[in-house]
């Protein structure tokens, strides 16, 4: 285990970098009900790939996300096992709330995701802290030989949870991300994810931890070798699944 890393989130600046990036066109009501400011858009939008390319309300509904610190947990588990100073890539960043989180706190973050007002926004983040990082294109390629690679509450908005991992697996010593049960009232984006298949999958690899968090979010570290989990901690893992 590292030793621990402080993580200082602060709400209030995530909020006032949205503020100083949007300037006039900046709404607080959009912030406060981003959720339906999100589907509102989505609706006009109409098609999934388009919208991903094209929102500008992605950029209040990760921005209120992060102010609530629901990601703390996974980024500690994160920072427990790989100390700073390690190549991390955070796969699917969005506005790179997390990945600025850790590159703060020493670690050399990557970043990927589609090329999206999301993207152009981190992009300015970065410059506005003073901090430099790639910023990977998906549809162009990423680079492997990452320590890490992570991505938290995202694979739900993937069509095809498996090849998500793959990508991930083939760049990183270190898988961590989370798989998240559908809840009542969940977003029209959010992909049914196959639970107890994506866990058996991650049992198949040297899993290194496992915990379920926020009641319905199962966490996992894993090195994506093949590995043989005995069977009494694959079992345990099923069952925590159901």
């Amino acid at each position: 285990m590292a030793a621990e890393v402080a993580l200082p989130l602060d709400p209030s600046r995530e909020e006032a970098e949205l503020r100083a990036y949007l300037g006039d066109d900046f709404r607080l009501d959009r912030l406060q009900h981003y959720q339906d400011h999100l589907d509102a858009e989505f609706a006009e939008v109409g098609h999934e790939d388009t919208f991903y390319l094209t929102s500008k309300a992605y950029l209040y509904n990760l921005t209120a996300f992060a102010m609530t610190g629901t990601k703390l947990p996974y980024l500690r588990e994160l920072t427990s096992r790989v100390a700073p100073g390690a190549r991390l890539l955070d796969y699917g960043c969005g506005i790179g709330s997390d990945g600025l989180l850790l590159l703060e706190a020493g670690y050399r973050v990557e970043f990927a995701d589609f090329d999206n007002p999301s993207v152009e926004y981190l992009r300015w983040r970065l410059a506005q802290r003073g901090l430099q990082a790639p910023i990977h294109d998906l549809r162009q390629g990423v680079p492997g030989a990452f320590d890490a690679a992570y991505a938290f509450d995202v694979i739900e908005h993937v069509p095809d949870a498996f090849a998500f991992l793959g990508e991930m697996e083939q760049r990183a010593e270190l898988v961590v991300v989370n798989f998240l049960e559908p809840e009542p009232g969940d977003q029209d984006l959010h992909h049914e994810l196959p639970i107890r298949e994506l866990l058996d999958h991650v049992a198949r690899r040297r899993l290194r931890h496992y915990a379920l968090l926020h009641g319905r979010s199962h966490l996992v570290l894993y090195e994506p070798a093949q590995a043989s989990l005995p069977a009494q901690l694959l079992h345990r893992v099923r069952m925590l699944a159901r």
